[in-house]
């Protein structure tokens, strides 16, 4: 009886002795959620804007639509890559297309800037293109070995005139992309070929496809450079093989005088 009543005071003091252990335990966990929590929703619009600029980045082409439709669509090639990053961790990317046969001669060239959307805004990620105050010396800069490329401080002071800018949202589930987007209404001021505005569409698909669908208007809302049909879709570059196999596609026999010169088609070379 006695060693039973001397038992109690020991197993009650034991108990309460552990019980701080858990509480502070319990709090460890508690704080450790709350803090991944906050950690993981700081980063989320950076990892949208990561996405979004890795899809973009890479060789792609147009050929498979050119091939199905060739009175409408060209086969482009389109590259990009990672040329700078900004102080506020916004990703820099030179983009060029070019005719598929001639890659060294690039009739377009832009600077991207990658970032997540303003948190007042209803979107994840915005795309902006940049004119390029020397676009000479960035010629096939993705093909070039990095120590022959402008550096990032000269790419960031090259950044010119802003020309667009879309935003892009994460596509509803059960879609084929993963992210698309437009220019706000009303699209951005532009002069070339007649028109006074233009807008741009954005779609990133799985598997790094992107589709561009850049248009001019005129004062009426009529259609002045651009493609009509939709946009361009342009998929990752297949293998070497698969390349070397296409060059005597009809897709790829334009004459040298015909690659040299402005299409007044359905893709408008907008300088």
């Amino acid at each position: 009886m006695g060693t039973g009543s001397g038992s109690d005071p020991e197993s009650s003091s034991s108990g309460w002795s552990r019980a701080p252990g858990l509480v502070v335990k319990t709090l460890v966990l508690i704080g450790g959620a709350v803090l991944l929590k906050r950690l993981t929703k700081s980063t989320t619009r950076w990892d949208h804007s990561h996405v979004v600029s890795r899809s973009l980045s890479g060789e792609k082409f147009s050929k498979e639509q050119a091939s199905r439709d060739p009175d409408n669509y060209f086969n482009i090639r389109m590259m990009s890559c990672p040329a700078a990053e900004m102080v506020d961790g916004s990703q820099v990317l030179y983009l060029e297309q070019a005719f598929w046969r001639t890659p060294q001669k690039p009739f377009r060239q832009r600077l991207y800037m990658v970032k997540p959307c303003p948190k007042e805004l209803k979107c994840d990620v915005e795309v902006s293109s940049y004119a390029i105050r020397d676009a000479e010396e960035y010629k096939n800069f993705c093909d070039r070995p990095k120590d022959q490329r402008p550096l990032p401080e000269e790419v960031i002071g090259d950044i010119g005139e802003h020309l667009t800018t879309m935003q892009l949202s994460c596509c509803d589930r059960g879609k084929r992309c993963l992210y698309e987007g437009s220019a706000p209404p009303g699209g951005f001021p532009n002069s070339w070929n007649g028109a006074s505005y233009c807008t741009s569409d954005l779609t990133v698909l799985k598997n790094n496809e992107i589709h561009l669908w850049d248009r001019g208007f005129d004062d009426d809302g009529n259609q002045v450079w651009g493609p009509k049909e939709g946009p361009y879709e342009f998929k990752p570059a297949p293998s070497s093989s698969s390349i070397n196999s296409d060059v005597f596609s009809p897709l790829n026999m334009f004459p040298q005088s015909a690659l040299d010169k402005p299409i007044k088609g359905s893709f408008i070379l907008q300088e």
